[in-house]
């Protein structure tokens, strides 16, 4: 139960719809940031939450679906590659925060967030580093957030076949550089990532 600790000091303090939010997707060099925000049922505890990354992809899909049944409200958004280009990865992952919140059916009026201040939001907010492994809300915004994205990555493969997005979901692995290097960028590859920039340099420079 420690990772309801948080919520249960600001249900004392008269918080009533306690969200937490986090993001998935800063570090591929293609796909969406996937962010989510979620107001967990304090009658209803859901055992296992902790940082996404840190549990079995079976273990996110059963908590996923624990979540979606049973939270008071809960709302994902996805910032696209060319929003991440444009506004850099931090502010497009705080932009899709708040964005989050602002879709929840029911209003939040405490914010714990993962590592980052919510600018955008009047609503009261504690940011938490490694929030995932602390706050049970945060860690179910951070498994709904990695499942859409997951999902999301293996359905746009069949769309860009060959650079295996649906195995390694866009992350930097040592196949999509590969892949980037002899097919080149798709339509969803961030433009501004080093491995990406460099590929496009080197296609117009054979290009003059």
């Amino acid at each position: 139960m420690m990772m309801y600790e948080y919520e249960k000091k600001l249900m004392n303090d008269g918080k009533s719809t306690i969200t937490g939010c986090d993001e998935v997707g800063r570090g591929p060099m293609a796909g969406p940031v996937v962010c989510a925000a979620v107001i967990l049922d304090p009658e209803f505890v859901i055992e296992g939450l902790y940082d996404s990354k840190a549990l079995s992809e079976k273990k996110r899909e059963t908590l996923y679906d624990l979540i979606k049944k049973h939270a008071l409200a809960y709302a994902v958004e996805f910032v696209m590659p060319e929003e991440v280009d444009r506004v850099n990865v931090y502010q497009a992952s705080r932009l899709g925060m708040e964005r989050a919140v602002q879709k929840l059916a029911i209003p939040a009026d405490f914010i714990l967030v993962d590592a980052m201040q919510l600018k955008g939001l009047e609503t009261p907010q504690l940011s938490l580093i490694k929030g995932d492994q602390k706050s049970a809300s945060i860690a179910a915004a951070s498994i709904l957030a990695k499942v859409e994205r997951d999902r999301y990555m293996v359905e746009i493969a069949s769309k860009y076949p060959g650079y295996g997005f649906e195995k390694h979901k866009g992350y930097p692995t040592k196949h999509h550089k590969e892949t980037l290097m002899a097919l080149g960028p798709c339509a969803i590859h961030r433009k501004t990532y080093r491995p990406v920039e460099q590929m496009i340099k080197q296609q117009l420079a054979l290009e003059v």
